[in-house]
């Protein structure tokens, strides 16, 4: 059964409290500076009103957003000068860029202070909690028109700045703080907050680096999405539609920590990579990307949706010099569900004619003149269990009617649109089409039957045992992780060893199975579920749950076979 909400005990000796009046008891008495760092998506107003509420004694607060420098001054210094609608370079400012000068915390020797706000951490303090909501309620509250930006609490919120300049800098801050917060503060219920103590949560996440993990997976709403995760998963009963699944997407997924639905913190998945580096991601990985976690699963439904854009995505040197990710965003799509009815848009036709291609797209974005993709752009059946490789440049969109489980790297806000069927958004308005920066990166070198040979592979086997064997489903020099599938009969079990390196794993078929470690751990995981195994899990066996079962698993390609 899928898990809506995968959930982790914390360590032995953390200390999880509910509500605000076991929130304040864990404060200690007497006259302190107590920081509540955390992202403007935080109800701070509310936080330090409840807080001080149930404390005992006198309490002064400070709100270190009324010290921000003028909104002009913070726009000029986080912002990257090419007036990109669609886009910024992400910001490389520190939290301490929102201020012209610090402000103090006015002490007393009979009242703690309360220091509050992004940039809390920065005054000179006693104590430090981190008060935290996931990313998505930060997009879904911007997006609303509620939401405000990192620096300019008094100004409506915008989706561009929350992407390439809040969150950028917002992390590096949240990261750095990691190995010395003396407590964090789950407030997604602003009325029934859960605090975990510091050492209880780097006891925990250190358990959680060395054995299998699972994020929280959730779905968000566009134009173009289907149906299919509602009616299957049971998600977002009142939403419009379940578009984009969120299985692991490092920057934004989460680590439910708790004994129970009314008892846990969400802790960013990004802190296990943070405060174990080399036990998740394993040395090499870790040379390579630092303390970015490098792949990512996540689901396309379009059944009974409609079909994405056409679009690509950054080449390396592109995505480096002009959006600042160091590496880039490469893609495949695995056809959990389709037919040889759907389709699948991939790569330039033989006869393609760019300079048409840019012609008709620029038609269509600014006159709203309709085009056929397929007039330029190769199609393929999308044919159930059939991967697609998508490296940077690559044109290309899923159809109508399929789910498709997207590996791929990391990146995953730099979506260069060519072409999206002259459909509205949500608000009735023409969707944002950033096709100079699809076009400035669009590979015009392979395509035709180069891309059916490269891109569209067939299974390798790699190894097999009894009842089960493992292929090779997809990799490309140029893409820096690959792709296998493991195929399992009923009661079969699999042997495999992460061998320094993470695996990442997803239920396509079958009921689902059961991985148990060297170590001794134990997980689940079934259909449609996607499962991070540790770089530091090492030996493991999948056992087929029920009947027979497939597997797919990613991993970074060796660095031995010559690439960087």
């Amino acid at each position: 059964m899928y898990r809506l909400d995968p959930r982790y005990g914390p360590a032995p000796g953390a200390v999880l409290a509910t509500g605000w009046p076991a929130v304040a008891a864990r404060l200690p008495g007497g006259p302190r500076t107590v920081a509540v760092e955390g992202p403007p998506s935080v109800d701070f107003d509310r936080l330090a009103a409840r807080l001080a509420a149930h404390l005992a004694g006198p309490v002064r607060t400070l709100d270190v957003r009324a010290h921000y420098a003028p909104p002009s001054s913070v726009r000029a210094r986080t912002e990257d000068g090419t007036g990109d609608p669609y886009y910024c370079k992400l910001a490389a400012n520190p939290l301490s860029d929102l201020f012209d000068e610090l402000p103090r915390a006015a002490g007393a020797p009979d009242a703690l202070c309360l220091v509050y706000g992004p940039g809390a951490s920065l005054v000179p303090h006693d104590v430090l909690w981190y008060a935290d909501v996931p990313k998505r309620y930060a997009e879904a509250a911007v997006a609303a028109g509620t939401g405000r930006n990192l620096g300019l609490p008094h100004e409506p919120g915008d989706l561009r700045r929350l992407f390439y300049v809040d969150w950028p800098v917002l992390d590096r801050h949240r990261d750095s703080l990691a190995p010395r917060v003396d407590a964090w503060l789950d407030v997604q219920d602003p009325d029934r907050p859960v605090h975990l103590d510091g050492d209880g949560l780097r006891a925990t996440l250190a358990r959680l680096a060395r054995r299998p993990v699972r994020t929280r997976p959730y779905f968000n709403s566009t134009p173009w999405g289907g149906h299919w995760a509602r009616r299957r998963l049971g998600f977002a009963a009142g939403a419009r539609n379940t578009a984009l699944g969120y299985e692991l997407i490092a920057p934004e997924s989460g680590v439910l920590i708790g004994t129970g639905p009314d008892r846990q913190a969400e802790v960013p998945f990004q802190l296990l990579c943070v405060l174990h580096p080399e036990e998740m991601l394993g040395a090499d990985a870790h040379a390579r990307f630092g303390t970015s976690f490098p792949i990512r699963f996540d689901y396309l439904d379009t059944v009974d949706g409609g079909n994405l854009s056409v679009h690509c995505h950054p080449r390396e040197r592109y995505m480096r010099e002009r959006f600042g990710w160091p590496y880039t965003q490469h893609e495949s799509y695995y056809l959990t569900l389709g037919g040889p009815d759907r389709r699948v848009f991939l790569g330039l036709r033989e006869d393609a004619d760019p300079d048409l291609f840019r012609k008709e797209v620029e038609e269509a974005a600014e006159d709203g003149v309709p085009m056929d993709p397929e007039d330029h752009v190769l199609t393929f059946p999308a044919e159930q269990g059939r991967l697609f490789l998508i490296p940077a440049g690559t044109p290309h969109a899923s159809g109508a009617g399929n789910l498709v489980l997207e590996i791929s790297a990391t990146p995953y806000l730099y979506s260069l649109r060519f072409y999206d069927w002259l459909r509205p958004d949500a608000d009735g308005r023409p969707r944002a089409l950033p096709y100079a920066h699809g076009l400035a990166n669009l590979d015009t070198v392979r395509r035709g039957d180069a891309v059916a040979r490269d891109l569209v592979q067939e299974p390798r086997a790699l190894r097999t045992g009894p009842g089960w064997r493992e292929d090779l489903i997809g990799a490309l020099d140029e893409m820096f992780y690959e792709v296998r599938r493991f195929t399992l009969d009923a009661g079969a079990e699999a042997t495999d060893d992460t061998a320094g390196r993470f695996h990442v794993l997803n239920v396509v078929e079958g009921e689902g199975v059961e991985l148990h470690t060297a170590a001794g751990a134990s997980h689940p995981l079934s259909y449609a579920e996607t499962l991070t195994v540790p770089a530091a899990v090492g030996p493991y066996r999948i056992a087929a749950r029920g009947g027979p079962v497939r597997v797919v698993k990613a991993l970074v390609r060796a660095p031995a076979a010559g690439r960087s």
